[in-house]
């Protein structure tokens, strides 16, 4: 029994009526309350229209439940004590289920005074035909309600933002929002909440939905930026656990715009070997050239469903331009523009311990160097962005003693002394090579008469001997 009591006073026979939503699995709270007046203990009656007694309290302080309202030995139903001094005789029930909802009743009696205090109980939740669904394989989400509230309105949120349906089922006026029916994609991926206002009262339940199939890319026509000469990967990606038979990678011809046809792979084109990731049919491009540009398509099938994705390779380069002057112009050249919103170049440098830093940044599709320098030689990197961010990058080396016709122009006169300084040399080596050709032909000569040479050789003898004598 409690051992105090409270101060109330109802009109005779007053009944209020009060809608009550709750999600399915969750605690519901039906409110009953009373103004305090005069001290008494209260008799407090809980019922379910067709079901009888819920819960009470007789005067005495002994309550009572009904055998229906327990799950596993344990009650489902409480009233708390603790709210009863300031007249709230409010009925929980935990884990609510599509049964429970109904009419409920309240009524709180002392002598001849009695308030009676009816609520409905409508029960929401939403289900989905499938919570794993295999991308466009039909799935349907519905939000259901126990008893259904004719003339409820009722909208849908995915992710926290409103959801519009593209198809809807016009058969029932009033539960015609309550079923979304659509081809699974990879945009109805997420938390479904319905949204249900009736009588100034709001129901919300929810449910989670997942679409597996192909998630990198996520959607189609997803761009891929590669520098020229570089290595690339094209994404396919599956959900994890998805291991996809009859798998294709294709490039399409450009001219078939509405049902592209296949095309030959570049040469350097390979499926990557991911053998412990069986759900990642990634494709790489070894080394990029400018002709690999384009669309290119992976496929495969997934219970009995052919998935595909479709991608477009973007490759850039640097365009270089030299003048006499010794000025040099770089231009970032890509094979599609349509995304691109800014260009930035940065001047790259590094330090003996190969610390990498940025000497400076501008702004522009085209770089104008006006004399190469040390200053400014080495790597300067073109990166472009889109409304996302940033979307690749290319690099071009710049080198004193490189190819660019500027830099020979500022180190023209040394170049210029080099070639004569070779010119001189391999003339002199000309010289002598000749005159040993003419030494060789004259001994030649004179090897055919053995004894004229011999005499030849005495008579220089003794006119060597005769000038010593005279010195």
């Amino acid at each position: 029994t409690w051992s105090y009591t409270v101060l109330l006073s109802c009109v005779r026979a007053q009944s209020e009526e009060t809608e009550v939503f709750a999600e399915a699995g969750s605690q519901a709270v039906l409110p009953c309350k009373c103004n305090p007046s005069s001290p008494f203990i209260p008799s407090i009656v809980w019922s379910k229209a067709n079901k009888g007694t819920v819960w009470r309290k007789q005067k005495s302080g002994l309550q009572y439940w009904g055998s229906s309202w327990s799950s596993k030995g344990t009650q489902r139903i409480q009233c708390p004590h603790g709210q009863f001094e300031r007249g709230n005789f409010n009925l929980q029930i935990n884990n609510v289920m599509g049964e429970d909802g109904g009419v409920y009743s309240c009524r709180v009696e002392h002598r001849d005074q009695v308030t009676v205090n009816v609520v409905i109980l409508r029960i929401i939740e939403v289900s989905v035909s499938s919570s794993i669904s295999i991308w466009g394989n039909d799935v349907s989400i519905s939000c259901n309600v126990t008893p259904w509230p004719y003339g409820a309105s009722v909208h849908w949120m995915l992710n926290n933002s409103p959801f519009v349906p593209q198809t809807e089922n016009a058969s029932n006026k009033d539960t015609a929002k309550s079923v979304v029916r659509e081809k699974a994609t990879a945009r109805l991926t997420g938390n479904w909440t319905c949204v249900m206002d009736y009588k100034g009262k709001e129901g919300r339940a929810s449910a989670a939905l997942t679409v597996k199939g192909i998630i990198h890319p996520s959607k189609d026509n997803t761009q891929v930026y590669a520098a020229l000469a570089s290595a690339v990967t094209l994404p396919c990606v599956f959900s994890p656990g998805l291991i996809p038979s009859n798998l294709a990678w294709e490039k399409l011809k450009p001219e078939y715009l509405f049902k592209p046809a296949p095309s030959r792979l570049p040469a350097s084109f390979s499926q990557s070997p991911f053998s412990q990731r069986p759900f990642d049919k990634s494709a790489t491009l070894k080394e990029v050239g400018f002709g690999d540009e384009g669309r290119y398509r992976c496929s495969g099938t997934i219970e009995g469903q052919r998935l595909t994705r479709n991608m477009q390779l973007v490759v850039a380069k640097i365009d270089s331009l030299s003048k006499k002057t010794g000025s040099v112009t770089l231009t970032c050249q890509l094979t599609d523009t349509s995304k691109v919103t800014d260009y930035e170049w940065v001047h790259v440098i590094y330090d003996l311990n190969g610390t990498q830093s940025v000497r400076s940044i501008q702004k522009g599709k085209t770089l104008s160097i006006s004399k190469v320098s040390e200053e400014n030689q080495g790597e300067w990197t073109c990166r472009f962005y889109g409304k996302e961010g940033i979307l690749g990058n290319v690099t071009y080396h710049i080198q004193l003693m490189s190819g660019l016709s500027g830099q020979k122009s500022s180190g023209g006169s040394r170049n210029t002394a080099a070639v004569v300084g070779l010119g001189f040399l391999l003339l002199v080596l000309l010289l002598i090579l000749a005159q040993m050709y003419k030494n060789h032909q004259r001994r030649k000569r004179i090897c055919q008469y053995p004894a004229l040479e011999t005499i030849v050789h005495t008579v220089s003898n003794e006119r060597e001997a005769r000038n010593q004598l005279k010195k």
